[in-house]
């Protein structure tokens, strides 16, 4: 791995471990839908896990489209912002992970947000595992990097 790429990764590390929520975005019939989520993230960059009722709009969207987005930064409303924060953008595939299936994602969940617990182990609930096929990070403002980590094909065959 070259080092730019790994201080690429370090930069999206760093930040997703710093924030506990981020913006999932879904669509329905062309119709973008935004949903505040707490979420955890695997070491390697490549699963971000989320919890959603089974009966919500989002999860709907998902089932009908599992191609989603989510959004991660490091705002603090301040005019600072437009040289100081740092703006993450995830693209990648939702798929239901069950109680026997994704034993460590759900671990990870769950140590991140103990708060959810009941929630998480609720029948009407599902941890979804969001396999990422390409990070945009924005700093600086302008200061656009981009890591590829699966065949985006994926994200485009629908």
């Amino acid at each position: 791995m070259q080092m730019q790429e790994q201080q690429l990764r370090d930069q999206i590390g760093t930040l997703l471990a710093s924030q506990s929520l981020a913006v999932l975005g879904t669509q329905r019939e062309g119709q973008p839908y935004s949903s505040l989520m707490a979420f955890a993230h695997s070491d390697d960059l490549r699963t971000i896990v989320v919890a959603t009722g089974q009966a919500t709009r989002k999860y709907a969207n998902i089932e009908r489209d599992p191609r989603v987005s989510l959004f991660f930064d490091n705002r603090t409303n301040t005019s600072a912002d437009f040289h100081r924060a740092t703006a993450l953008t995830a693209l990648g595939v939702a798929a239901e992970c069950g109680v026997g299936e994704c034993t460590e994602l759900w671990e990870r969940y769950l140590r991140r947000h103990p708060y959810l617990q009941s929630f998480l182990r609720a029948p009407a609930t599902s941890l979804l595992a969001i396999t990422i096929h390409h990070y945009l990070l924005v700093s600086r403002f302008q200061q656009v990097m981009e890591l590829h980590l699966g065949d985006e094909r994926d994200l485009f065959s629908r």
